[in-house]
């Protein structure tokens, strides 16, 4: 049978899309993401100390995360998509084999490792295999139900980690984590890939790097698109380390930590989900958006109450949403030979900010409650989405 044309690109985004949920879900079910922070706590690390290796995953990732970019534009987006979770794996085979902090840090810098060699890398192969087959509209849609693959997996994972840490206790719950980052790998051996790649080898990134870095400096449209990645996404992704701490802390037993954690993960699989609808919003939109946010950030926090942590629920997937449609307004301003790079550097700027982010809390919090901390850390979205009705009104003035 001869497949039409309108039939082969359908066929073809289907195979994408299957892949990449896929590939999502495996990635983010992890069950020591819940419970990682206890395991920290209970082997004795001080706050200082757990924001310490916080900090190294993101300064791990803050120092590969432009080269890995560049490297995928030079050779294969899919082939750094399946080494990352090998090295994710690694690490938290080291974690259960000798919980310490320094098998802590050594597993956290195997998993920024393992994040950076696929940061930029999807995005990159997803919009440039959407845009081969005329479907490069749809990113934003499918990388929102991406999103909403990964916060299921993330959810499903946090449903699972009280029970098996309740029977197996965190060998197990390392265990099952280890397996998870192995599929992913085979998963991503899937992904179709066919770009024409540069064989330059290091001249070839190296060249990459700097070409994409001129674009930065010389497009005013692309460097505002690539600011506005990091300063949605840096302060959100900070606090959702210290969130199982957060939701101890008003008063509810620890096996229940998870079951609440899911209930915030719930809220942000949601504002994933609202991705598609989403796109049309303005700068305006979205500097209310990210406001609302932060108003309920800090009021949930404050609350330190169940009603509260439903609040938090709320605020996170409006943080959500609002990564999702920066990342795609910056796709749409990036050329196809530079974007896995630039869109690393934007992640680069997350990581970097996100570091900051972690010192900050260590302290505050060395004298405040973590609900204080939280709540102060609603300030800076207040100041960006100030910064994008500014914008905007320039952007509209005659």
């Amino acid at each position: 049978m001869t497949l039409s044309p309108a039939r082969v690109p359908a066929t073809g985004v289907r195979r994408l899309t299957t892949t990449l949920y896929g590939y999502s879900f495996l990635d983010d079910f992890v069950l020591f993401y819940p419970v990682y922070a206890l395991l920290f706590a209970d082997t004795g690390m001080s706050l200082w100390q757990i924001s310490s290796l916080f900090a190294l995953w993101s300064i791990t990732g803050v120092l590969l995360e432009v080269p890995s970019g560049a490297w995928a534009d030079a050779v294969s987006r899919r082939r750094l998509l399946w080494i990352g979770p090998l090295l994710t794996a690694a690490g938290f085979a080291l974690w259960v084999a000798v919980p310490s902090y320094w098998a802590f840090a050594a597993g956290f810098v195997l998993w920024g490792a393992g994040g950076a060699l696929g940061s930029g890398a999807l995005e990159a192969l997803v919009y440039d295999e959407l845009d081969r087959l005329g479907a490069a509209d749809r990113y934003a849609g499918v990388m929102g139900r991406s999103r909403a693959a990964r916060l299921l997996g993330t959810v499903s994972s946090i449903g699972l980690a009280g029970p098996v840490l309740a029977h197996g206790g965190h060998a197990a719950v390392g265990a099952a984590s280890f397996v998870a980052c192995v599929l992913t790998a085979a998963v991503a051996t899937r992904f179709p890939e066919h770009r024409v790649r540069s064989e330059r080898g290091e001249d070839g990134w190296a060249r990459t790097l700097r070409t994409g870095l001129a674009e930065v400096r010389g497009d005013r449209t692309v460097r505002g698109a690539l600011l506005l990645v990091p300063a949605v996404a840096a302060v959100w992704g900070a606090l959702d380390e210290y969130t199982p701490l957060l939701v101890r802390d008003i008063g509810v037993a620890e096996a229940t930590v998870p079951y609440l954690i899911m209930l915030i993960w719930g809220g942000v699989t949601l504002g994933s989900l609202l991705t598609g609808p989403a796109e049309r919003l303005g700068a305006t939109g979205l500097a209310v958006l990210l406001a609302g946010s932060a108003l309920a950030l800090a009021a949930g926090a404050a609350a330190r109450s169940l009603a509260g942590i439903a609040l938090v629920s709320l605020a996170f997937a409006g943080f959500q949403l609002a990564e999702v449609l920066a990342d795609v307004r910056l796709q749409h301003r990036i050329d196809e030979t530079r974007r896995a790079t630039l869109t690393s550097v934007a992640s680069l700027g997350t990581e970097l900010a996100t570091v900051v982010i972690f010192g900050v809390y260590a302290l505050l919090g060395t004298d405040a409650a973590h609900s204080t901390v939280f709540a102060a850390l609603a300030v800076p979205y207040l100041v960006t989405a100030s910064a994008l009705a500014r914008s905007r009104a320039a952007t509209a003035r005659p």
